[in-house]
């Protein structure tokens, strides 16, 4: 592992940071650039390798904020022009920051492609169930009834989630955290960085302005995520609450909440997380939870490895191709098939 002594500075840039004044951008900023130091650690990864690339809207203008290098992309293209950067520049780490209404409205394909090609990818899909920057419309992920500037008598469209999505888009890594606990967010994104394959780390992000409080319910504060919110950690416990005396079991097949030491239940009965197996049968279920019936699950959902990259079987194609070739270099295009000399 390497020690490149790297500190959160060294990821800031010098621009000032424009987003609105209590926006939850500025914390996921601030989990990012806390990261990236450890990141490039256990990645082996110099400050110059690192490349953000972004769409449009709100969280687009992140990469402005980082020192790094970076690509303003255009309106839900981010993932397809990450995916030309890592194929053609393979040693990058390339992140992408995107949110819901850039990833999964216009951007849809290019998102589920990206995950389905397993890339090499980092993403952060920032996900405020709003379209922000275009001031207030509903976006994909924006819950069913919800009044908005472009459903003024509320949505009639169920939405996405965005973790069923990547899972159902053949995805190896889908993790989830909220703005306010920087540390979680931070945990997912190192872990991220590490797996070899697309990674999406969806961050539930408050808007002040158009849809201020969407996740308070159950994120609004550190006791109401203590009750509605499960951590989840490869090999341990599905444990959560004030005491950590509720849990998650299976039965008929679906997960059921139960209460440690009440109707029967013991601590013996609650599942075991296991983030790193095939079977997307859990992955899903976990996913899928929703505040009020089940606590909003954050932390590494799905971490799967084995699987090959789209980066690197391009890479391996090309120098095979490469190895086969009679031509290495111009002269021999230039004098390959048939010449002749005018004189």
């Amino acid at each position: 592992m390497a020690q490149f002594n790297y500190t959160q500075a060294d990821f800031k840039s010098d621009q000032e940071v424009r987003w609105c004044p209590g926006c939850g951008d500025h914390a996921i900023l601030n989990a990012v650039q806390r990261a990236l130091p450890k990141v490039a650690d256990l990645t082996d990864t110099p400050h110059h390798l690192f490349t953000f690339v972004s769409g449009i809207g709100c969280s687009s203008r992140f990469i402005y904020y980082m020192k790094t290098f970076g690509f303003h992309s255009v309106h839900g293209r981010a993932n397809a022009v990450a995916t030309g950067v890592k194929t053609a520049n393979p040693n990058l780490s390339v992140w992408v920051a995107s949110g819901d209404g850039d990833s999964l409205a216009i951007g849809g394909n290019h998102f589920i492609h990206a995950i389905r090609r397993n890339v090499n990818l980092n993403m952060i899909l920032f996900n405020n169930e709003i379209y922000g920057l275009t001031k207030g419309q509903y976006s994909p992920t924006t819950k069913l009834g919800k009044v908005t500037k472009t459903s003024p008598y509320g949505t009639v469209e169920k939405p996405f989630t965005p973790g069923e999505l990547v899972i159902g888009a053949k995805g190896t890594f889908f993790a989830r955290s909220i703005d306010m606990e920087l540390q979680t967010t931070q945990d997912c994104l190192i872990a991220a960085a590490q797996h070899k394959g697309m990674s999406v780390v969806e961050v539930l992000q408050n808007c002040v302005i158009f849809n201020d409080k969407t996740h308070a319910a159950f994120a609004g504060d550190k006791a109401t995520r203590q009750k509605h919110t499960i951590t989840l950690r490869h090999g341990e416990k599905m444990l959560f609450g004030e005491n950590n005396e509720k849990g998650l079991v299976f039965e008929d097949m679906k997960l059921k909440v139960v209460t440690i030491g009440e109707d029967g239940y013991t601590l013996d009965d609650v599942l075991v997380h296991d983030a790193h197996t095939e079977d997307t049968t859990m992955h899903v279920q976990l996913a899928a939870m929703k505040y009020p019936d089940y606590p909003v699950a954050v932390g590494v959902i799905r971490s799967v490895e084995g699987q090959p990259s789209y980066d690197e079987e391009v890479a391996r194609q090309v120098e095979e191709v490469k190895a086969k070739s009679k031509i290495h270099c111009m002269e021999d295009l230039l004098h390959s098939g048939e010449t002749w000399t005018v004189e």
